[in-house]
């Protein structure tokens, strides 16, 4: 029953990162960090190397199943589904509808994830606060870059794949902000529309390539500089703080699966006289709450696999 509870709390957390990455400047990777089990994602992914690799070939099933964190996995793609498939239609029409309320929650959620991460990783030294203000005005800079003409051709979406995966790995940057930047957000969509499979292999080729040389970056990181590496991760998420801002302009659109016209890229702006400021900062603080909130069930989760 205890093992069964384990994986109900990671599968909701799954469902929590599906609802995170289908709003664009949302990343999934925040929502692992706030209920932490990034580095415990970031582990597992690893997991998938040469050696398991030799283990499949061997038929060595049981030496498979013992490397590689299935039941997690399993799990916690049990959520992001489910979320997806729920909740995305709910979430878009937040998006167009109350857009407003939906950013103020969601700028509230990474504002106190920061303030946590910070009082964990606290004292900073001098060179810790070089490192928070490094991170995060390089952050802010890239999240706020228009889009980008990138050359066309396959290998450019496989290193758009690459670039934007290692994005959903960070907590506070969105893959698909960075697809959107990167000019390569439509044609990934129309291939998907048009059932473009080369184009669509050659882009999963580059995720599978970007996650599993990335994640072991961060591990190593995570291993041999923690401190300094919360730092830095405390930096990145502060920077995405600009996608977040509650107030934008919409500067081009898209239409989506359904034929609606749904924002592509913004601009943040300062909120009008008729700004509905208590509604905001009342969102902002149930985000920062609910971060609370998650934090202190986190430290509850028994040691699972």
């Amino acid at each position: 029953m205890k093992t069964f509870f384990a994986h109900l709390r990671v599968a909701v957390i799954g469902f929590l990162m599906g609802c995170a990455d289908v709003v664009p400047g949302v990343s999934g990777g925040t929502i692992a960090f706030i209920c932490g089990i990034y580095e415990r994602l970031i582990n597992g992914i690893k997991s998938f190397d040469l050696t398991s690799a030799q283990l499949l070939l061997k038929r060595d099933f049981r030496g498979l199943w013992a490397r590689i964190p299935f039941p997690f996995f399993i799990a916690l793609g049990l959520g992001l589904v489910t979320a997806i498939l729920t909740l995305a239609k709910v979430l878009e029409h937040l998006m167009l509808n109350h857009p407003v309320e939906l950013w103020s929650f969601f700028f509230g959620l990474v504002l106190g994830s920061i303030l946590l991460l910070a009082r964990q990783t606290w004292s900073w030294k001098g060179t810790d606060w070089a490192v928070f203000g490094g991170f995060g005005v390089g952050t802010f800079i890239l999240v706020g870059l228009t889009t980008l003409h990138t050359p066309e051709g396959l290998p450019f979406i496989f290193l758009a794949g690459a670039i934007a995966i290692c994005a959903m790995i960070l907590p506070g940057i969105s893959g698909s902000y960075l697809l959107v930047i990167m000019g390569k957000y439509a044609p990934i969509i129309e291939a998907v529309n048009d059932r473009n499979l080369t184009t669509l292999a050659v882009f999963c080729a580059g995720i599978a390539t970007g996650i599993l040389s990335f994640v072991r970056l961060v591990s190593w990181m995570l291993s041999q500089y923690r401190h300094v590496t919360l730092i830095a991760l405390t930096g990145v998420m502060a920077g995405a703080l600009r996608t977040l801002w509650p107030w934008k302009e919409t500067l081009t659109t898209r239409v989506n699966s359904d034929g609606e016209v749904v924002p592509l890229t913004q601009t943040n702006i300062l909120p009008g006289a008729d700004a509905n400021w208590l509604w905001a900062i009342g969102l902002v603080l149930i985000g920062g709450a609910a971060v609370i909130l998650i934090e202190r069930l986190a430290r509850a989760e028994p040691a699972s696999r």
